[in-house]
């Protein structure tokens, strides 16, 4: 089997451009994305319990993995939640399911957002990881827009090995990703 496009574009020129730009002293120091974390909160979830099926099965469809139902870790009277119930669903990807999703990602759902100016580079969490939000899943080819009853969102978070917000910004806009800075 074949390495993804995106694993081979990282070996062949994302690493060695890294290395060129940080001086890294090792091979093994030169960021990496170890996984990729997309997550869907379904707020609506507390009256209808069929919305977290049907949140799990896009993002199953979605990413090409089975996806889990999130439970809520405490009670919420303002949200007449109660503990362990379902109100979201996730998907961790990680090896070649995650190149390819991030593959799609780039190449097919963003370019498919309406009005698309690239993404904003305030997503940085201070540690190397990136979050990104998507306002609706129907960006995705995967999901039929007939079918979709409500449009909702989704959080899309790259988990990287990078120490500093700088080298996780170079490694993803290395690997393709429109970031919105570029643009200007």
């Amino acid at each position: 089997m074949a390495n993804p496009r995106l694993k081979d574009k990282y070996l062949k020129e994302v690493a060695p451009a890294l290395q060129g730009k940080f001086q890294y002293k090792s091979s093994m120091e030169i960021p990496k994305i170890t996984k990729i974390v997309v997550n869907k909160g379904i707020g609506a979830a507390v009256a209808d319990k069929k919305l977290v099926e049907v949140g799990v099965e896009e993002l199953s469809s979605i990413t090409g993995q089975r996806a889990v139902a999130t439970r809520s870790k405490k009670d919420v009277a303002n949200f007449k939640l109660r503990k362990d119930v379902a109100i979201g669903a996730k998907v961790t990807l990680r090896g070649v399911r995650m190149y390819e999703f991030f593959d799609r990602l780039i190449t097919v759902a963003l370019p498919r957002v309406r009005d698309f100016k690239g993404i904003s580079d305030k997503g940085f969490d201070g540690r190397g990881n990136y979050t990104l939000g998507v306002k609706e899943q129907i960006i995705f080819p995967e999901i039929s827009i007939d079918k979709v009853n409500k449009i909702t969102g989704m959080d899309i978070t790259f988990v990287t090995t990078a120490q500093t917000d700088e080298e996780s910004f170079e490694l993803l806009k290395a690997f393709g990703m429109p970031f919105a800075s570029l643009k200007k």
